[in-house]
């Protein structure tokens, strides 16, 4: 079980609902050691004084601010610790806003706040269906671990979700950071217009979990290789950009093969299972028998399901309200699907 890594009040208005705060996300990247090659000594890091290469008790080490021209202002711990805010028991909600006006460039780190105690769970609920309806963002400020934030508090899959965000003078401005930038509306109309077209037809639902990283897998397996005395296979080397020559008939190329049904770069666990779905489609009849005997039909019954791609089965899937689809494979879905059709169609006749 996770363990909160703060507690205290959420405050709005003259609702308090005391709350424990948890990280929501964790670093999975592969750590390594440093050794000498060659042998099984461990490499180790020591603060050592520049000038006389001793090393330096941590009790001995100040800090000091550079204003250039090797002129440092020293500064003591303690003179950070008395300047330092107030450990923090609330987060007080000033304001809401839209959620959609703020850019995500803001957000820096996700939490959930989760009820200190049951018996706070209905004003818990209470907060999140409020701002779901409202799709708004209470902003707040918060001290944690000696450090001030600036927090969204939005509604989140049956739990309040906490987004600590940057400040204004953390974010740099584009223009002023790089110079090769070009100027706004260099593309022809009709080339915006196509590469529209081809958005459209890309267009899918955010499914997470058909995103992997596959460079950790392959560190894994590399390690999993050596220490089995297996050859290690080198990656394949990227592809080279593509030459464009005309921009126009590159964008309309790529319309007509997503047309075409053209496979999706990017996707090959869907395209090969669609790919394994073509194959009895062509000698499909009409009168099909679908599970349990029962003939399919594209009339009231609907589409016949194991047409339908991954993306299309999950947005029935959320019409039909089933619980869990984000979890699902495609087979998964359409069973889903097909049982909460049948339990609608029961309904509507009774």
């Amino acid at each position: 079980m996770a363990r909160s890594i703060w507690s205290g009040a959420l405050n709005f208005g003259l609702v308090t609902v005391p709350v424990e705060l948890y990280s929501a996300t964790q670093d999975h990247t592969i750590h390594f050691r440093q050794f000498q090659r060659g042998t099984s000594d461990r490499i180790r890091y020591r603060r050592v004084n520049e000038r006389t290469g001793e090393e330096v008790p941590y009790d001995e080490i100040v800090k000091g601010y550079d204003l250039g021209g090797d002129e440092y202002v020293i500064i003591e711990p303690e003179e950070l610790d008395e300047i330092a805010p107030g450990r923090s028991r609330t987060i007080d909600i000033d304001a809401f806003v839209d959620l959609e006006e703020i850019d995500p460039i803001f957000f820096q780190k996700t939490y959930w706040l989760a009820p200190a105690k049951e018996e706070f769970g209905r004003a818990y609920s209470l907060l999140i269906e409020a701002m779901a309806k409202t799709n708004r963002a209470g902003l707040a400020r918060f001290v944690m671990r000696g450090k001030e934030y600036i927090a969204a508090v939005r509604a989140g899959d049956g739990v309040l979700v906490l987004n600590t965000l940057l400040f204004p003078e953390d974010i740099r401005e584009p223009r002023k950071e790089i110079s090769k930038l070009p100027e706004v509306g260099q593309a022809r109309e009709k080339e915006v217009d196509m590469a529209v077209s081809l958005i459209e037809s890309m267009a899918e639902d955010w499914q997470p979990d058909e995103y992997r990283d596959t460079y950790t897998e392959r560190v894994m397996q590399l390690i999993e290789d050596k220490r089995a005395g297996r050859t290690v296979t080198p990656a394949e080397e990227p592809r080279e950009a593509t030459k464009v020559v005309d921009l126009f008939e590159a964008l309309s190329r790529s319309v007509e093969g997503r047309k075409r049904g053209a496979e999706k770069p990017g996707k090959p666990r869907e395209r090969a299972g669609e790919a394994e779905r073509e194959k009895p489609r062509r000698g499909r009849a009409s009168d099909k028998k679908a599970e349990g005997g029962a003939p399919k039909s594209k009339g009231a019954a609907g589409p016949d399901l194991s047409d339908l791609t991954k993306s299309e089965l999950d947005r029935m899937a959320r019409d039909l309200d089933v619980k869990g689809r984000s979890k699902m494979n495609r087979a998964e879905l359409e069973k889903a699907v097909r049982a909460a059709s049948r339990r609608q169609e029961r309904r509507r006749a009774s």
